[in-house]
């Protein structure tokens, strides 16, 4: 079993910045591909940005990172993986990032492309609101 929990939502003003955390936990061996996505009440949930690892090598690791364009240069995602914490640092956000922020998993991925995150990532977190409002 493999269990996600968001935190780090909230409010924030137009040009702000927030940071939201997944902690990964339980049977967490074969999990090298995380993600996130967000959804608007009324819209489709959407991908917003994956983490991939090419797991451990004598050269250390591979990770590749890929985003929804409109996102590219002002959200990123990082992986602590001591703690085994998915990080999405969210800059310059406008109210159109306001939704419903989803931690996504899945043991392996190969250069997956962020818009198939929501219909091939198998483990959810229960989500953490982001609203952009002056």
């Amino acid at each position: 079993q493999v269990h996600l929990a968001e935190s780090g939502g909230g409010s924030v003003q137009p040009g702000g910045s927030l940071r939201l955390s997944c902690e990964l936990s339980g049977y967490t061996a074969n999990i090298y591909c995380m993600g996130w996505a967000r959804q608007v009440a009324g819209k489709e949930r959407e991908g917003v940005a994956i983490w991939e690892s090419g797991g451990a090598t004598q050269f250390g690791e591979t990770v590749r990172t890929t985003y929804a364009d409109s996102l590219k240069g002002r959200f990123s995602i990082s992986k602590d993986n001591t703690k085994n914490i998915l990080y999405l640092q969210m800059n310059n956000l406008t109210p159109e990032d306001t939704a419903m922020y989803y931690c996504a998993a899945r043991p392996y991925c190969y250069r997956e492309r962020v818009e198939s995150l929501p219909l091939k990532f198998p483990y959810w977190g229960q989500g953490a609101q982001v609203t952009v409002s002056s």
